[in-house]
């Protein structure tokens, strides 16, 4: 039941999919590794945009006041992939897209709203008159 609270107050999905989509992009370039620090290699690129992948799925769960924004750098970095790691097959970028996605739609729910119990709607005040 822990982790079930802990699931239902950070972004899980989004950050699970950014992870396994930043493993993915640094999947290419670490195995060629031989020509990836060749001077004038884009493998470089690839190994720095799948870090950053998978470091912005992790700081979503544990920032998870900032998922928006990591999100929209996620959804450009998984675009920009393409370039130096070929986006992980293609599956790296498509994968970084929809979990950027689900990071950017993710929102904060209240405490009363995830404790189950329905929220009482307060009732708007009138202004008194003489």
């Amino acid at each position: 039941m822990v982790f079930k609270k802990w699931r239902h107050t950070r972004p899980f999905f989004g950050a699970i999919l950014t992870v396994l989509s930043g493993l993915m992009i640094l999947w290419v370039p670490l195995n060629l590794y031989l020509s990836t620090f060749l001077p004038g290699s884009v493998a470089v690129i690839g190994l720095l945009f799948g870090g950053l992948i998978t470091l912005m799925g992790l700081m979503s769960f544990f920032l998870p006041s900032a998922s928006k924004a990591l999100g929209i750098i996620v959804i450009f970095l998984s675009i920009l992939s393409v370039i130096g790691a070929l986006g992980g097959f293609l599956f790296g970028t498509v994968f970084g897209i929809i979990g950027g996605a689900l990071l950017t739609a993710w929102r904060m729910v209240p405490a009363e709203e995830s404790a189950g119990t329905p929220s009482s709607d307060v009732p708007a005040q009138t202004a008194k008159t003489g």
